[in-house]
């Protein structure tokens, strides 16, 4: 049978399929976004009912009916409004430095940090402004959702990383966030961004500025709030993490692909990889001056490319046969 050779609607339907299948693998990187996943429901209704219980303590039930009834019974009254982040503060210390450079330890000074609990909300718990907004907290936690979508795809940031902006991460972005409803303003919300939203809300007395009213809190239940925006970081990371690594094989797949000369190499690939596909199959659906790969090494290195992460056993484990192995070395030398 001729060999068929592999041209570049080949090379790009086989390169998707890998891809595919990547997404699809059980490696360490995607159980950590798989579990850091599972647990942000969780994490996001513990830290609600602490900030509800701050701002309750501060805001009453019973002040907030008292604040109802006027803003009803008369016209020219509009006190309360709904809102979903909020500046916290407690007293603690903090240290600066003096004109010699000295440092000098300041006591009783409003520490004080911004918590949003909005989907597109900021994550970044350095951060005190209320304006900022982190797209990629929806994009990881709505993933499957979104990527189901035509024109849609919530790796987004991630392939486009270190990128000037363009039209092609514009058009993925607006259209992520125009399918998970939070491109349009707090009152415009829609879909997934407005029952998120709605969820977490409270009733505040005061003009719609968080800013504008730093509640008091204890320090235990600010480090606890602190730990819930850190636990949101460390799942956008672990998504980072997770396509990073499928972007570094498929680069890496690519070099290989676009050395290969015939189809069969391209398939050898594939099923190296775990892949199970014809020739048949993809003549169906429809020289570079680089390194070129054979298929079997090619695979390995790019098996060689999952699993980085060492477990604490895995390390200790390591270490002790290092250290065995310079304890034999130094008995020979003796």
């Amino acid at each position: 049978m001729a060999r068929i050779r592999l041209n570049q609607e080949y090379r790009n339907k086989i390169a998707n399929r890998i891809k595919v299948h990547l997404q699809q693998e059980d490696t360490q990187e995607k159980r950590k976004y798989d579990t850091l996943k599972g647990d942000q429901i969780d994490i996001n209704d513990q830290a609600w009912s602490v900030a509800e219980k701050i701002v309750r303590r501060h805001y009453t039930d019973d002040d907030v009916a008292k604040a109802r009834y006027l803003q009803d019974k008369f016209e020219n009254v509009s006190t309360i409004a709904k809102d979903s982040c909020f500046h916290f503060h407690y007293l603690g210390t903090k240290e600066k430095r003096d004109y010699d450079n000295n440092v000098v330890i300041e006591k009783n000074v409003p520490i004080e940090k911004h918590f949003d609990f909005r989907l597109n909300g900021d994550i970044d718990e350095e951060s005190n402004y209320s304006n900022n907004r982190d797209k990629s907290y929806g994009f990881a936690l709505f993933r499957d959702e979104i990527n189901a979508q035509d024109d849609c795809n919530a790796d987004i940031l991630i392939e486009q990383e270190g990128k000037d902006d363009n039209p092609h991460k514009r058009k993925y972005v607006e259209n992520n966030e125009n399918y998970l409803g939070t491109s349009g303003g707090r009152n415009d919300q829609t879909k997934y961004g407005k029952e998120w939203n709605d969820k977490y809300q409270l009733d505040l007395i005061g003009r719609d500025y968080c800013r504008d009213r730093s509640i008091a809190c204890n320090e235990e239940e600010f480090n606890f709030l602190i730990t819930w925006k850190q636990q949101k970081s460390a799942f956008v990371m672990a998504h980072h993490k997770w396509i990073e690594s499928i972007l570094k094989q498929m680069k890496e797949i690519k070099l290989g692909l676009k050395g290969y000369k015939w189809l069969d190499e391209a398939v050898e690939l594939a099923t190296e990889l775990g892949l199970d596909i014809q020739e048949a199959e993809i003549i169906r659906t429809n020289s570079t001056g680089l390194v070129i790969y054979n298929p079997k090494n090619l695979a390995e290195r790019i098996k060689g490319m999952k699993n980085t992460e060492k477990t604490r056993e895995q390390k200790i484990a390591e270490r002790v046969a290092y250290m065995q192995q310079e304890q034999i070395k130094s008995d020979n030398l003796n």
